[in-house]
């Protein structure tokens, strides 16, 4: 099991809660109260920092009801938190509703999910192996 080391920024900041142990994201909370206009986005707190162990990587992600009942979601979804970032954590949620919509702190605002992560080395080569796709895409596999 990795350990991820965290931080409370505030004293009434709260650690994100997995509300079911089979749940593969943790809900991340509101430190303050916010108003989110109409059609514009919000950076939310949440009071707290990690430390990722190596070779993890934390990705943010919208809650599907905030998304189907208020039009709420992550703008940069999935937001990633490098293993070497240890500020705070913020989400930058949108309002695609009609009205602005209220934070109201420890609101579940979205969650967090930890990921391995791969490291990559790229080779420059002169061609690629031709494949079935080739260059078909945006649409090409049918709706």
């Amino acid at each position: 099991m990795a350990i991820v080391k965290i931080k409370k920024l505030n004293q009434s900041s709260k650690i994100p809660l997995q509300k079911y142990v089979s749940d593969a994201g943790f809900d991340l909370f509101a430190d303050n109260d916010y108003v989110i206009q109409s059609f514009d986005s919000c950076l939310v707190k949440t009071g707290i920092a990690i430390k990722l162990p190596s070779g993890y990587e934390a990705q943010i992600r919208p809650r599907s009801g905030l998304a189907l009942k208020n039009k709420i979601t992550v703008l940069n979804s999935p937001g990633t938190i490098d293993e070497a970032f240890t500020g705070e954590i913020g989400v930058i949620l949108i309002n695609f509703g009609k009205k602005d919509y209220h934070v109201v702190k420890d609101d579940r605002i979205a969650q967090i999910v930890f990921k391995k992560t791969n490291y990559i080395e790229f080779k420059e080569v002169d061609s690629l192996e031709e494949t079935s796709r080739n260059n078909n895409g945006f649409g090409s596999s049918g709706k």
